[in-house]
């Protein structure tokens, strides 16, 4: 009797590969929303309650209903395809926050920059620091409740955003709208990166 390969071999199991994403912008913006929203596991956050001793320092226009803020980050985690994992990292909103978005920026691939269309200048900082340290990132406006909806092509000019940068519309509490940011920051990142590689003409 002769015994040959089987068709059927084991094949091994395949190892994904993990991308780093942060997901920033102002306070109150929806950014422990949209990791909570789409992440596979019970997220990581690190919220505390808002105190009187930092309401002076604490910007509360437009939120005045917020009672809790993220002192550290938020952390989830989703599956994009089985060979795709994505680690996701909210950033804190506060200004006096903002020493610890240099470790977590490290190692990231990209970033969702999420904007508030009643209150689009909170997200400027935002914009600013993906740019300086070239970090390919997407622009993502939240969709709130009762408020005004601005054409993209208006939101694109009121932050001067590069052509290139994708800008979205999305609902941080949906867990396929924040899924579909996340596969565009991803891509779009890919292709800055073969970009980068291209020859340049002479």
């Amino acid at each position: 009797m002769a015994f040959g390969r089987s068709s059927r071999a084991k094949q091994r199991p395949v190892e994904p590969v993990t991308l780093k994403i942060l997901v920033a912008g102002g306070f109150g913006v929806g950014k422990t929303t949209a990791v909570g929203s789409v992440s596979e596991i019970r997220p990581l956050r690190t919220e505390e309650r808002l105190s009187e001793a930092g309401r002076p320092l604490d910007d509360l226009a437009g939120v005045e209903s917020k009672s809790t803020t993220t002192v550290a980050m938020d952390f989830g985690r989703i599956t994009l395809r089985e060979d795709l994992v994505l680690y996701l990292f909210g950033t804190p909103g506060q200004d006096r926050f903002w020493f610890l978005w240099d470790e977590l920026a490290q190692g990231s691939l990209g970033a969702v920059v999420l904007a508030d269309p009643r209150r689009l200048e909170d997200c400027f900082a935002a914009v600013d620091y993906f740019e300086r340290r070239r970090i390919p990132f997407t622009v993502a406006v939240n969709t709130f409740e009762g408020a005004e909806r601005f054409p993209t092509e208006t939101v694109r000019a009121a932050l001067d955003l590069d052509p290139e940068v994708p800008l979205l519309v999305c609902d941080a509490r949906d867990r396929s709208s924040v899924r579909d940011v996340l596969v565009t920051v991803v891509e779009h990142a890919q292709e800055r990166a073969l970009r980068a590689r291209e020859p340049v003409a002479t």
